[in-house]
C-alpha cells in the first residue's frame, strides 16, 4: 500500500494575480508610445501664400479646416485638375460645406461652439470663385469666424530672390 494519497477533488487552483498591474501598465504604455495621431490626409495640392501679419490660434479642437485647390497628382485622374474642396479626409462639392460644419459644430462642447473658427488652407494658384462659393456656404452655416492659414514670413523677402 502507498502512504500517499491522490487529491481527488477538481478544484483548479487560484489564479495568482500580482504580476497583472504590471502588465496592465506594459500595455498602456506601450499603446501611448506606439499611436499616432491622426491628420487629414491631403488630397489636394495645399502650397499656401505668404503672409506678412500672421496670428496662431489658440486651441485646435475649436478649429475645423477646409481645403482647396487642385487635386494632388494621385487623385487628378479621379477629379480632374480643376480646383476643389477637401472636407475632413474625402473631396466634396461646395453644397456639402454647410453640412460638414454643422456636423462639427454639434460634435463640440457646448462652450466651443460659439468659439469655432473655420480655417480655409487656400492654394495660393486657386481661383477666387470656388474661394466665394465656399465663403457663402460658410455665411449660410453661420460660421462667420473665419481664418485664413499662409505661411508665417515676409512676402517681399521671396520676391527679391
Amino acid at each position: 500500500m502507498s502512504k500517499f494519497k491522490k487529491k481527488k477533488s477538481g478544484e483548479l487552483p487560484a489564479v495568482n494575480t500580482a504580476s497583472l498591474p504590471d502588465i496592465v501598465f506594459m500595455l498602456l504604455f506601450f499603446f501611448m508610445v506606439a499611436t499616432v495621431m491622426r491628420d487629414d490626409e491631403l488630397q489636394v495640392e495645399n502650397k499656401l501664400p505668404q503672409a506678412n501679419q500672421v496670428e496662431k490660434l489658440a486651441e485646435k479642437k475649436k478649429i475645423v479646416t477646409i481645403y482647396i485647390g487642385s487635386p494632388s497628382t494621385a487623385f487628378q485622374k479621379q477629379y480632374g485638375v480643376s480646383e476643389v474642396i477637401q472636407l475632413g479626409d474625402k473631396i466634396s462639392p461646395v453644397s456639402d460645406v454647410q453640412t460638414y460644419v454643422n456636423t462639427k459644430r454639434n460634435e463640440m462642447d457646448e462652450d466651443d461652439k460659439d468659439a469655432m473658427t473655420v480655417s480655409l488652407k487656400v492654394d495660393q494658384k486657386a481661383q477666387v470663385g470656388i474661394l466665394t462659393d465656399v465663403k457663402q456656404e460658410l455665411r449660410e452655416a453661420m460660421a462667420l469666424k473665419i481664418s485664413y492659414t499662409s505661411l508665417n514670413g515676409d512676402p517681399l523677402k521671396n520676391l527679391k530672390k
